[in-house]
């Protein structure tokens, strides 16, 4: 069987993994070993190795213990692989797995609930190392990849989340022979001939627990202290110029090893034998159950979802219809002004935090954007009307998935940037690549409880710090990524480390302690996201009362009547599937639109649920929102009367629209209050002359001359029935209707002219896109033309040859002269058989293939190239040289 294989599980007697005779020397050989399927499981993990597909399975390795790709695997294993990982770092190259599975168990009875988990989990975890490529060799042989290992071993600069520091011999390095001749005479050794055989002795000493036992039985008390504060680590600290008594005597034995003149260091072999042999204080085999904080009937949450989806639509839609004029201007450096976001979440009645939420949403569906003007402002896009024409179940299933798969960030609105700058709402430097991760890990999380159960939000968030918990911290070695420990040679190192306290003098109060795993802003911001997540669902009405709806299970295509998997990541079908299904669930769970409204003798009228569009853009222009809820309350005023007029409107068409839709009889009032502005509408007119006010009734204009609002607008009379302004028409217009009057503008030709509110649009735009956290994960169909040809260019790669003529020169490729080259091939033409060439093509790239030559003629060589995996034609001039295979290749 395949080292890496899978199914290894399957045949693991008493809780370890299996394992055959032969162990494979190289990580090449141990894929090499693997079936289709296990190759396939690694490019699926790790989608990075495709980039672009690698030649042979030696370039498959190599690529897959790079630094880049290993930090990239290392970050998505879920805690315990990584602490499987972070044990195999600290154990001998190569470690057993029996020795593996005692540095999680250790001298603790085996009986224990938390050994039987550890004894179930751990043979799950070396398989999940096998198939990504991190772990290789068999159990008797396991070898973490160089890389990796460099990654996660301790060192000062980056110590290990095992709490671990080096080794008696990487802490001796560089010590003197006398030294270390004094050192074993302190610990009661017979002293060496040199330095090899003194490291040996004490290493010996430190791992035979009888004899360990007996020398710290002779340790003075407070030095038996000094080691229990830095057993679980950090392992580094700072002395003083005059170690305290039990410090010398801990440092006289070699418990102690000096790194620097300031700086010791406890030896892993002394830290395990005090720790019970264990490489984790607390190892986690098992994930954290989520924690229930309600469950509902599953008809309460999809109804309080709807409604919470209908109310983001309405948010959106208003958001959006305020700024049909146009909206606020862009930043010179992009995104929108602290003082226009506080005007927006006003205008919504929502703190600014949520109104930068509405903003992002609508800018990442692609409903708007930056009009591209020489004033440049935004604007709803023409993909907004279109938007507006679609069911409403239909629109929120767009907003929704444009929302899971949106890389940009608007909780980080109102923060700062590595250089200082604030992030502002539409504006750059909002992207963060995890973002889509996070959503579905915690929505599919939320799925995995029955239909209708609210987690507790502090359980999921401790169920994905298991799942990924690496992600920005100190486990993966970058620099930079955590908190480091004391550094050699450095001042104030030990008081970093926190380990200066206990040997520290008495006038000197010991350092606080730091975990050496303490997370850091990228950690940090891993859970913010998942908390925004939380609230971002509940205002979209993805989960009502906490708990999943039933139409977003549905658009992340999980199970309707039942807790999805553990895994649950959504199965085959496309997204403009899972929309779909997702708007028809919702669609019934809507308040159903209605046609007509209530009007009252208070110049109001009431929509008793949501309106029918039509109806809802009409009334919109011709009477004010006074309230939203329920029931939209709408308010009639003269400048909303107006306002209507000014579309184009006579007053019958307003008394017969408003006939036509109200329940109840038009009110007196209202119709009284339509007649007479109707009756004042367009008798001034507003031209461009600069500006002109006309008007039939010359005594109106000289009221408007005498009244002294008006001297702002410098009027003068030209004629009895024309007065003329230094101000433009627009503020002609503005400043009259702020009198009082009900003006109408003109065109040149006398005409008047009719506005419309949603006149202004952007050009066509697109989406933003999404910023790719790497390489998306291959389909089936790569995966498998990607196997292929990685398996048919490692045949050619390790095809046994027969010895050619002429000897294979140090780049590889064979060498023979044209005439053999021909003579060769054509004899594999008529017999059939397969042969090895050198080729450069006309990029002078050299590769090697192994190929079965149908066809030599006019200069080519056509057959059939197993490297490919096709039939390709050659010319005869760029092939470098032909060998014959060995019988059992040919």
């Amino acid at each position: 069987m395949g080292i890496g294989e899978l199914d290894r599980e399957a045949h693991v007697p008493e809780g370890r993994p299996s394992g055959t005779a032969a162990s494979p020397r190289t990580l090449a050989e141990a894929l090499r070993a693997r079936g289709d399927d296990g190759l396939a499981a690694l490019l699926r993990a790790r989608p990075d190795l495709l980039g672009p597909v690698p030649n042979d399975l030696t370039q498959l390795a190599t690529r897959a213990g790079t630094r880049a790709s290993v930090v990239r695997a290392l970050e998505r294993l879920d805690r315990f692989s990584l602490q499987v990982a972070e044990a195999l770092a600290v154990a001998p190259d190569p470690a057993p797995y029996a020795v593996l599975a005692g540095l999680f168990g250790g001298d603790r009875d085996a009986a224990g609930g938390e050994a039987a988990e550890i004894g179930a989990a751990l043979p799950r975890a070396v398989a999940l190392l096998r198939e990504q490529a991190l772990v290789w060799g068999e159990d008797d042989r396991l070898r973490l990849v160089r890389t990796a290992r460099e990654l996660l071993s301790p060192s000062p600069q980056h110590p290990s989340p095992t709490g671990l520091g080096p080794t008696v011999a990487e802490a001796t390095a560089g010590m003197s022979p006398g030294r270390l001749q004094e050192i074993v005479a302190a610990a009661g050794l017979p002293s060496t001939h040199d330095p090899v055989s003194a490291v040996a002795a004490l290493t010996a000493l430190f791992t035979d627990r009888e004899r360990m036992g007996g020398l710290l039985d002779t340790a003075p008390p407070e030095a038996l202290s000094v080691l229990d504060r830095l057993v679980w680590g950090p392992p580094y600290g700072e002395v003083t110029a005059k170690p305290t008594p039990p410090v010398s005597w801990l440092r006289d034995r070699g418990l102690l090893l000096p790194v620097s003149p300031r700086t010791m260091v406890l030896p892993r072999e002394v830290a395990l034998h005090l720790r019970g042999g264990r490489a984790h204080r607390a190892p986690e085999p098992r994930a954290p159950e989520l924690g229930v904080a309600r469950a509902y009937r599953p008809q309460v949450v999809d109804g309080a979802a709807a409604g919470q989806a209908y109310a983001a639509l309405a948010t959106v839609e208003e958001l959006l219809k305020s700024w049909d004029h146009g909206g606020p201007a862009v930043l010179r450096a992009g995104g929108l002004s602290v003082r226009d976001l506080k005007r927006t979440a006003a205008a919504l009645d929502v703190p600014e935090s949520v109104a930068a939420f509405w903003l992002e949403l609508a800018y990442g569906a692609g409903l708007l954007a930056s009009d591209g003007e020489a004033d440049e402002r935004y604007a709803p896009t023409p993909a907004y009307d279109d938007w507006l024409d679609q069911p409403p179940a239909e629109r929120w299933a767009r907003l929704v998935t444009a929302w899971l798969a949106a890389t940009r960030t608007p909780g980080l609105v109102g923060g700062q940037d590595a250089k200082g700058r604030t992030l502002s709402a539409l504006g750059p430097d909002l992207d963060r690549a995890a973002a889509p991760e996070v959503r579905h890990r915690v929505l599919g999380l939320l799925a995995t409880l029955p239909p209708g159960t609210a987690a507790d939000p502090e359980s999921l968030l401790a169920r994905l710090r298991w799942e990924r918990p690496t992600r920005g911290t100190s486990t993966a070695g970058r620099p930079g990524a955590a908190p480091a420990a004391a550094s050699p040679g450095t001042a104030g190192a030990g008081a970093e480390a926190g380990a200066a306290g206990p040997w520290a003098s008495e006038t000197r109060p010991p350092a606080p302690a730091v975990p050496p795993t303490a997370p850091r802003p990228a950690a940090d911001l891993r859970e913010r996201l998942a908390r925004w997540v939380l609230g971002d669902a509940e205002l979209l009405g993805i989960t009502g009362r906490g708990a999943l709806s039933t139409p977003a299970r549905a658009l992340l295509n999980l199970p309707l009547d039942g807790p999805a998997g553990p895994a649950a990541e959504g199965g085959g079908v496309e997204p403009e599937v899972a929309a779909e299904r997702a708007a028809e669930l919702l669609e019934p769970l809507l308040p159903e639109a209605v046609d007509h409204v209530l009007l009252q003798a208070d110049l109001t009228a009431v929509a008793p649920g949501p309106l029918l569009r039509p109806l809802a853009d009409a009334l919109a222009v011709l009477a004010d929102v006074e309230s939203k809820g329920g029931a939209t309350v709408y308010r009639f005023t003269p400048g909303s009367v107006r306002r209507a007029l000014d579309t184009g409107r006579s007053a019958s068409d307003l008394h017969a629209f408003l006939t036509a839709h109200a329940r109840t009889p038009v009110p007196q009032p209202l119709a009284y209050l339509i007649d007479d502005v109707a009756r004042k509408h367009g008798h001034l007119r507003i031209g461009a002359a600069s500006a002109y006010v006309r008007c039939d009734d010359d005594a109106l204009l000289g009221e408007i001359l005498a009244d002294r609002r008006s001297a702002a607008l410098r009027l003068r009379r030209l004629a009895p029935t024309v007065l003329a302004a230094q101000a433009d028409p627009a503020s002609l217009l503005e400043g009259l209707r702020a009198m009082g009057y009900a003006p109408a503008a003109e065109s040149a030709e006398g005409d008047v002219l009719v506005t419309r509110a949603d006149a202004h649009r952007t050009p066509p735009r697109t989406a933003p896109a999404p910023v790719p956290d790497g390489p998306p994960v291959p389909d089936a169909t790569l995966l498998t033309a990607a196997v292929r040809a990685i398996r048919a260019g490692d045949h050619a790669a390790t095809a046994v040859r027969r010895e050619p003529a002429v000897p294979v020169t140090t780049g590889g490729l064979p060498r023979t002269s044209a005439a053999e080259t021909l003579a060769t091939v054509q004899a594999a033409a008529l017999t059939g058989s397969a042969v090895w060439i050198g080729y450069v093509n006309a990029e002078g790239a050299a590769s090697q293939r192994v190929i079965a030559p149908v066809r030599v003629e006019g200069g080519f060589v056509t057959g059939y190239d197993h490297t490919a995996d096709e039939v390709r034609t050659y010319p005869l001039h760029r092939i470098t040289g032909v060998a014959e295979l060995a019988d059992e290749d040919a």
